[in-house]
């Protein structure tokens, strides 16, 4: 069988195992859990959540979910350990994965959807039209990569391809984190959730990986926590997860 073959049975798997649990999350409405089930409550209670209505104050003179903590991480009330600081539309005007991500054939092709209509559900026309206004298309559907369209002029992260290859993308959202994210933050709760935000805590929580090893660059190199010329790559990817470091997160590492 051939490697793609058995990507595509793999999610054919994960799909199925998807909605057997949706059905296993809704049955167990009728019996709620005992109090003290830990483990049973983290796997189901989300995915019988209904859709949820957040404070929207304004945030760069556009509405949006901007409750925000101390630190200026974004509050989910439902998920307090994930705290992203950027909003989708924050990230989209800053500038990521080189202005394609909305183009259903952006970037380098990957390796599960290879044909003319390119990835499957993948249209800016999901999203609120603020997001997007008053940007140039190619900002966010250009249908080549283009570094230069990035926030800070550099390529960061690996293409649609690898992101298969590795199994980091399921079904649901085919674009991967930033199409999860994009659909989370508008209050859609699923059983991927716990895994995306896993995946975002390993690089911008507060002991992620990439988050510490640009603070230890910025404080080695003796300047501002946002001076750009530190690490521009580094700066890049974290900004692909939603996230910018802060001169408080700075004077934390610090210490």
């Amino acid at each position: 069988m051939s490697f793609v073959a058995r990507i595509r049975r793999q999610l054919r798997r994960m799909e199925s195992t998807g909605k057997r649990t949706a059905r296993s999350a809704r049955e167990s409405v009728k019996s709620p859990l005992k109090r003290g089930s830990a483990s049973r409550v983290n796997e189901t209670s989300r995915a019988k959540r209904p859709r949820q209505a957040f404070a929207n104050p304004s945030t760069e003179g556009v509405p949006g979910h901007t409750l925000r903590d101390a630190n200026g991480g974004i509050v989910f009330d439902d998920v307090p350990e994930f705290r992203p600081r950027l909003t989708p539309e924050q990230m989209i005007r800053r500038g990521v994965f080189g202005g394609c991500y909305f183009h259903p054939r952006g970037g380098k092709p990957g390796i599960l959807y290879r044909g003319a209509q390119g990835i499957p559900g993948v249209t800016h026309e999901e999203f609120p039209a603020e997001w997007f206004q008053g940007l140039n298309p190619n900002m966010y559907r250009n249908r080549r990569y283009d570094s230069a369209l990035n926030k800070y002029g550099v390529s960061s992260g690996q293409d649609q391809a690898e992101w298969e290859r590795k199994g980091w993308i399921r079904p649901q959202d085919p674009r991967g984190w930033f199409q999860w994210y994009c659909r989370f933050f508008l209050g859609r709760r699923s059983e991927d959730d716990d895994r995306q935000i896993s995946r975002w805590k390993g690089v911008a929580g507060p002991k992620g990986r990439w988050k510490r090893a640009l603070l230890n660059k910025i404080t080695r190199a003796g300047v501002q926590h946002d001076n750009e010329s530190v690490s521009p790559v580094i700066r890049q990817t974290l900004l692909h997860w939603a996230f910018e470091v802060s001169e408080k997160d700075l004077q934390r590492h610090k210490l």
